[in-house]
C-alpha cells in the first residue's frame, strides 16, 4: 500500500511507512501533498488552511524528511507558538514523529521545569518546541550559550502566525528570529502556519525577514475540495442571562463550546450555566494554568458540557471533537469567526457550525455587519503595529546583554534590515539609553548600565524577554491551590471590606489580602461573587463599520436570522437609517440637542478624526466606532467648513500626553517624546479618516435614536 500522490514520494521512506501502516492514512490531506515539494527545497512558505486542515504535519513531515536526509545536527528545527498550552499538546505528537526516524522533540517555556531545561542544554533535542519569550530568555540567559544551542538551527515553523504579526510579539520575533540567523551563520528557512488571511502574500514576505529575495517564498493554500457550506445562524436574546437558558436548552447531550469577548462575561455566563445545573467548564487567561488545564482535559473526556471561553480556545489547541460552536455577541475580526466556527465540522459527516446569540441591538447589529463581510469572503489582512520604537529599545538592551558588550554602531547587523526605526530615531533612542544610565560606553562599545539593571534587573532581567504591558495582578488562592488571578479592584468592595469575587465559575469571599506579595485568600460562597479586570475594548475596524452600515440601509447578513433577531433589526433600521448614507457622512441631532457625526469609520479612524478637529469635535472618552460627539455650540456650517477644510491634508496622528505613554512597555527606555508618537500612531488610522473627510457630510435635523 503506497499514498496516493507522486509528491508523497519525496518524504523520508520511514515516515512513509509510518503514514500507512501507524496512522492508517489512505491519503494526505491537500495541503500536507501541496506543501512537500516547496518545503522540501528549502522554500520559505506560509501554509494556509482552515482550523484543523493539517497545518503541523503539513510543515513538520517534510522538515523531518529533510534533518533525517541532509542529516542535521541537534538542534536543526524550532517550532514556536504564541501558547504555552499549544506547545504541550503539540509535543507527544512530535515526539512521536520524530521518533520514526529516531530524532527526538522537546517543548521549552515558562513552565518546564529546571532539570528538563538542563536537558535540552546538555542533549540538544533536534526539534525544540518554545515561545519567542523563551528563545529571548535562552538569548540572554548566563546559564545558556546561545552559539552552541543555536549553531546547529536549520529552520523555523511559526505556529498560528497572524496571531503574532498583527502585534507587538510579531516585531519581538521577527528580531528574534534575525539574531539567530546571525548566531546560526546560515539563512533559516522560514515557514509559517495560519488560517485564511486577507494579505498571505505581504505576510510571507513579512515573516521572511532578511531571507526577502534571497530565498524563494511559496505561499501554499490549495482549494478546500469537498468543504460542506457551513451552518450559521443569528438569534437575539437581549441579555446574558437569557443567553445562559438558551444554551442550556439546546442541544443537549452534546460538547458545546461558548466563546465571549471578555474574561468578566465568561465567568458571568458560567456561573449562569452552572445555576441550571449544566456541566461547565471556564478557560481565560486570568485563571492559572492547572484550572485551564483540568477544564480543558475534563471537556474532551466529557459528552454532555458546555466549556466557555475566550479567545484562548480559538486558537488550535485539541480539546477533542465538538458538536456545536456558539458565539456570545460577536467577535471584532472576521479572522477570529473563521478560527472559531473552524473548531466544528472536524468529524466525517458533520458540518462546520455557529449560532450567534446577541445580547443586545449593537451587538445584533456587530454580528451581522460581520457575517456579512465573512459571506463575502472578506478576511481582515494582517498589519503591523506601527512605530515599533520600543521593541528597538528593547532589542538594544537584550543584545548587551546577549553579546556582554557590543558596538555602538555594530550592533545594528544582527538586526538585518528589520524596519524597526529611521536612522534619526535610532540615534535619538540609544543616545536616550546612554544618558539615562541603561547603557554605558565606553571606546565605542556599549554594556549594561546600572539604571538599566536596577530597571530591568530583577530575576535575570526576565522583564526584558516579554514585549507586553500587563495589567497589575494579585493570585488567588483557595488554601494551597491557585484559582487564576484578578485586578486589585476586585479584592476590596466600595466601602473598602474584602470582597466576594467570581472566579473559574464560582463564588469567593476574599478572606486575606497580602499586599505585598499580591496574593489573597479566599473560601467558597455560596453566589453573590463579581469580577472586574482593566483594559478597553478592541475598536472596530473601519471596514467591519461601514458593513454595518450597509445592513441598516437593508443589505442581507446573509444567513438565516431567528425571528426574534428580524423583529429586533427591523427597530436597528428604523432608529438608524437616517443615519446612514452610502456617499457621505451625517451629522444629526439626538437627545438634549446634542449633535453627533455619524462617520461610521471605526474606532481608530474616529481617533484621528476628533484629534484632527478638536474645535469642533470632542475627544472620545471611550471607543467610538459609529459617531463622535460634536461640541456644545458648534453649528453644522462650522462642523461641515470644518470637514472640508481638512479633506485632502494629511491626517496626524493623535496626540498622546507623555503620562499616558508611560503605560508602554520599555516607554522607561524612549525619550518622551518618542513613547507618546508610537502610542498616537497605534490608536489612529489616518487612511480610515481621511476617507471619512472627502465623504463630507450631511445634515439631518430630526434624528432622535431610541435607547
Amino acid at each position: 500500500m503506497t499514498l496516493p500522490s507522486t509528491s508523497a514520494e519525496r518524504l523520508h521512506p520511514a515516515l512513509r511507512y509510518h503514514l500507512i501502516n501507524t496512522l492508517e492514512w489512505a491519503e494526505l490531506r491537500p495541503l500536507q501533498d501541496a506543501a512537500i515539494v516547496p518545503v522540501m527545497e528549502g522554500n520559505d512558505c506560509l501554509l494556509l488552511a482552515p482550523t484543523a486542515g493539517g497545518k503541523t504535519e503539513a510543515a513538520v513531515f517534510p522538515l523531518l524528511s529533510r534533518l533525517a536526509e541532509e542529516d542535521w545536527r541537534p538542534l536543526s528545527v524550532l517550532y514556536v507558538c504564541p501558547l504555552r498550552a499549544l506547545l504541550n499538546n503539540l509535543e507527544p505528537r512530535l515526539d512521536r514523529y520524530g521518533s520514526w526516524l529516531g530524532r527526538r522533540c522537546r517543548v521549552w517555556h515558562g513552565d518546564t521545569t529546571a532539570g528538563a531545561r538542563r536537558e535540552v542544554l546538555d542533549d540538544p533535542p533536534d526539534v525544540l518546541l518554545t515561545t519567542p519569550e523563551s528563545l529571548e530568555a535562552m538569548l540572554i540567559s548566563t546559564r545558556v550559550d546561545p552559539r552552541r544551542l543555536f549553531g546547529g538551527l536549520r529552520a523555523v515553523v511559526v505556529d498560528e502566525v497572524h496571531a503574532f504579526l498583527g502585534d507587538d510579539r510579531g516585531w519581538h520575533l521577527l528580531a528574534v528570529l534575525e539574531r539567530l540567523t546571525r548566531l546560526a551563520g546560515r539563512p533559516l528557512q522560514r515557514l509559517g502556519l495560519s488560517a485564511t488571511v486577507g494579505n498571505p502574500a505581504d505576510l510571507l514576505g513579512r515573516l521572511q525577514g532578511s531571507n526577502a529575495g534571497r530565498r524563494p517564498a511559496t505561499v501554499v493554500s490549495p482549494p478546500l475540495i469537498g468543504l460542506a457550506p457551513a451552518e450559521v445562524q443569528l438569534d437575539y436574546v437581549g441579555s446574558l442571562d437569557n443567553a445562559a437558558a438558551v444554551i442550556a436548552a439546546l442541544h443537549q447531550g452534546q460538547k458545546r463550546l461558548v466563546f465571549c469577548d471578555s474574561r468578566r462575561r465568561v465567568e458571568e455566563l458560567g456561573a449562569a450555566l452552572r445555576q441550571r445545573e449544566v456541566v461547565t467548564f471556564l478557560s481565560h487567561s486570568s485563571l492559572s494554568a492547572g484550572e485551564r488545564r483540568l477544564a480543558e482535559q475534563a471537556f474532551v473526556e466529557a459528552s454532555d458540557c458546555v466549556i466557555v471561553a475566550t479567545s484562548t480556545l480559538e486558537l488550535g489547541i485539541d480539546i477533542g471533537d465538538l458538536d456545536r460552536v456558539i458565539q456570545v455577541d460577536a467577535p471584532a475580526t472576521v479572522a477570529a469567526f473563521l478560527q472559531r466556527l473552524g473548531r466544528t465540522g472536524r468529524r466525517s459527516g458533520t458540518a462546520r457550525n455557529c449560532l450567534l446569540l446577541a445580547t443586545d441591538r449593537p451587538a445584533l447589529l456587530q454580528a451581522a455587519g460581520l457575517l456579512r463581510l465573512w459571506g463575502e469572503g472578506r478576511v481582515e489582512p494582517v498589519e503591523p503595529p506601527p512605530a515599533p520604537l520600543h521593541i528597538l529599545a528593547q532589542q538594544v538592551l537584550a543584545l548587551v546583554l546577549q553579546e556582554g558588550r557590543i558596538g555602538r554602531r555594530t550592533w545594528r547587523e544582527w538586526l538585518g534590515d528589520l524596519p524597526l526605526a529611521g536612522e534619526a530615531e535610532v540615534e535619538a533612542i540609544v543616545g536616550h539609553l546612554v544618558e539615562r544610565g541603561f547603557l554605558e560606553s565606553d571606546q565605542d562599545m556599549l554594556f549594561m548600565g546600572t539604571s538599566g539593571e536596577r530597571s530591568f534587573g530583577r530575576r535575570h532581567f526576565t522583564a526584558l524577554t516579554s514585549v507586553f504591558t500587563a495589567d497589575p495582578q494579585f493570585t488567588v488562592l483557595a488554601g494551597r491551590t491557585e484559582i487564576g488571578t484578578v485586578h486589585p479592584m476586585a479584592l476590596l468592595t466600595r466601602e473598602g471590606r474584602p470582597a466576594a469575587i467570581l472566579l473559574a465559575g464560582h463564588s469567593w469571599q476574599v478572606a486575606h489580602i497580602d499586599w505585598a506579595r499580591h496574593t489573597c485568600q479566599v473560601r467558597l460562597a455560596e453566589r453573590g461573587g463579581s469580577v472586574r479586570w482593566a483594559g478597553i475594548g478592541q475598536p472596530l475596524s473601519s471596514e467591519l463599520c461601514a458593513s454595518m452600515r450597509s445592513v441598516v440601509l437593508g443589505a442581507s447578513p446573509g444567513v438565516p436570522l431567528s425571528s426574534r433577531a428580524e423583529s429586533q433589526m427591523e427597530l436597528v433600521r428604523a432608529e438608524l437609517a437616517d443615519c446612514c448614507d452610502e456617499s457621505a457622512t451625517v451629522a444629526a441631532r439626538g437627545r438634549a440637542s446634542r449633535m453627533r457625526w455619524w462617520t461610521w469609520a471605526g474606532g481608530r479612524a474616529n481617533a484621528s478624526l476628533a484629534a484632527a478637529l478638536p474645535t469642533v469635535l470632542e475627544p472620545p472618552g471611550q471607543i467610538e466606532d459609529l459617531s463622535l460627539r460634536v461640541r456644545d455650540g458648534v453649528r453644522f456650517e462650522e462642523l461641515r467648513g470644518a470637514v472640508a477644510g481638512m479633506a485632502g491634508r494629511e491626517v496626524p496622528p493623535p496626540t498622546v500626553p507623555v503620562a499616558a505613554a508611560r503605560g508602554l512597555k520599555f516607554s522607561e527606555a524612549l525619550p518622551d517624546d518618542l513613547a507618546a508618537r508610537v502610542l498616537g500612531e497605534r490608536i489612529g488610522d489616518a487612511a480610515a479618516a481621511a476617507a471619512a473627510l472627502r465623504a463630507g457630510v450631511r445634515h439631518l435635523t430630526s434624528f432622535r435614536p431610541r435607547r
